[in-house]
């Protein structure tokens, strides 16, 4: 392997081609989405009421606390919810 110093190292990484547009806008709101299902599954944690919600109709249960409900969203509640 090659040992490369800081400035070759940025002119390698200059002449990469831009990230596609998709990556750029999905890093830019995965910390907000993180926020949002680490929030869902705080309530869910501390209220039962809200938890057996989700269990029941897990997109209902979101639309109705002001969350848009997306395929990512789902999945990703669903995979937390089952380890409460």
């Amino acid at each position: 392997m090659n040992a490369y110093n800081a400035e070759e190292l940025a002119e390698l990484i200059r002449a990469l081609p831009p990230a596609p547009v998709g990556w750029v806008q999905a890093a830019q709101e995965l910390p907000l989405a993180r926020r949002g299902l680490d929030e869902i599954v705080t309530r869910a944690v501390a209220d039962g009421e809200f938890r057996q919600a989700l269990i029941a109709d897990l997109e209902s249960a979101l639309a109705q606390a002001g969350y848009e409900p997306d395929p990512a969203l789902l999945d990703a509640v669903r995979s937390r919810i089952s380890r409460i």
